[in-house]
């Protein structure tokens, strides 16, 4: 959520920067429902203090008096002009605060101008050029693949998008997962286990509502499926009070995730491209404002590493305002290129939200200059997803005896030098 004050005091400001997102944003509605909010508040308060005079006078006059009963009057009349404006205001506020959810967050002075993902900027590269194996060929297509990666029966028991992994796959997802938690404990990340649901509240401070209803699956309870880990996590200190001096702090977290994807079908869905439930490692970071950018290349940095430490050539892509996202402040996809496809798969999203997700969820930390509660800043980044990690990694290490030679790196997590599709 923006700040208000923000709105209040430098509308021109917010509008040119929700435009470089080209994202549809009714910030006159929010700001019309301001004021009209903060006249209530006003008239509200005046009533009542109006109520509170009328209320001293009669306590100084005989009781049954003709001035006695003329303040009663006169209080029942304002009783009920502060039980209209009340009920006025709870509306407005309640209208206002739905309004202010419908803004995105606002980029960063250094996300470059664009509408497209063309637009992006690539910052760094690792590990490229990269040919490949001569025998590449898509992860889909290795022989003994269905043996590993059951599509067709997840299909029957489930719908498409949701795979067996059985045998060696199922335990190479395993080690690749035991992987990514045991670097990221190495570099500083506490593993928590949360839950894989959260209800309306949570989904809300994060930003996936009212945003991404469509995109995430619900039961009967209203509670959500999780889409990533970021969401339970970054409800971990919801409505509560840190200490200054404990931030940054460090967390990760595997979970399975769930997307339903809407609207993707027919765009790169092949294998183990885009499926509606998969794994993920998630790293998040409750930082203080004043080192969030560092924390975030820090945390990038963190992600990188995991791609330089399987071997995988990657790229770094800083999104420019139209690919950013909703709650986005600043944001860098990291892709690894996958031979057989001959294509780019992004494996993680690195995001400074700043203060937009901790003002929804209400995370502050007390300030030692001031001694008031501030609000933090929370980032995250996928530290990492499993599947396209995987696809690259049988595309790029195939060997011609129609093995896959696993990075050192995995080897201890996985038990074994070769993964086969016998």
């Amino acid at each position: 959520m923006l700040d208000p004050k923000l709105l209040r005091e430098t509308p021109d400001l917010v509008r040119a920067a929700l435009a470089k997102k080209h994202l549809e944003a009714d910030l006159d509605a929010v700001l019309a429902l301001d004021t009209a909010w903060r006249g209530l508040v006003t008239e509200v308060e005046q009533l009542r203090a109006k109520q509170k005079s009328a209320n001293a006078a009669m306590a100084a006059l005989p009781k049954g008096s003709p001035e006695f009963l003329a303040k009663v009057g006169e209080m029942k009349s304002v009783a009920g002009a502060v039980k209209e404006k009340e009920a006025q205001l709870k509306d407005t506020e309640a209208r206002w605060h739905d309004a202010l959810l419908t803004l995105p967050n606002l980029p960063h002075a250094s996300v470059p101008e664009g509408r497209t993902p063309e637009e992006n900027q690539t910052v760094a590269e690792h590990g490229l050029p990269f040919a490949g194996p001569a025998n590449a060929v898509p992860h889909w297509e290795i022989a003994g693949f269905d043996r590993l990666f059951d599509f067709p029966r997840g299909a029957k028991v489930t719908g498409a998008g949701f795979p067996f992994f059985i045998g060696d796959g199922a335990r190479l997802a395993r080690a690749l997962l035991n992987f990514f938690l045991t670097e990221n404990a190495k570099a500083g990340y506490t593993e928590v286990s949360p839950p894989i649901f959260v209800n309306a509240a949570s989904a809300t401070a994060t930003g996936q509502l009212p945003d991404k209803e469509g995109q995430m699956y619900v039961t009967l309870d209203q509670l959500y499926a999780v889409p990533t880990a970021e969401v339970p996590l970054s409800n971990f200190y919801r409505d509560e009070i840190l200490d200054e001096s404990a931030l940054p702090v460090c967390r990760c977290a595997y979970t399975p995730c769930f997307r339903r994807e809407a609207g993707s079908y027919g765009k790169d869905v092949r294998g183990l491209n885009r499926v509606h439930q998969f794994d993920k490692v998630e790293l998040l970071k409750w930082v203080h404002p004043k080192t969030s950018y560092e924390q975030l290349e820090t945390l990038r940095g963190d992600a990188e590493s995991l791609l330089q430490k399987l071997g995988l050539p990657y790229r770094v892509l800083l999104m420019c305002g139209g690919d950013l996202g909703f709650a986005q402040a600043k944001k860098y996809d990291l892709e690894v290129w996958a031979a057989g496809q001959k294509r780019w798969l992004e494996v993680s999203s690195c995001s400074n939200f700043e203060g937009f997700q901790a003002r929804r969820a209400q995370i502050r930390f007390r300030s030692s200059e001031t001694g008031k509660p501030e609000i933090v800043h929370t980032l995250n980044g996928s530290g990492l997803a499993v599947p396209r990690v995987l696809a690259a990694l049988l595309e790029n290490n195939l060997q011609p005896d129609g093995r896959v030679k696993l990075p050192a790196a995995l080897v201890p997590h996985f038990g074994g030098e070769y993964l086969s599709f016998n």
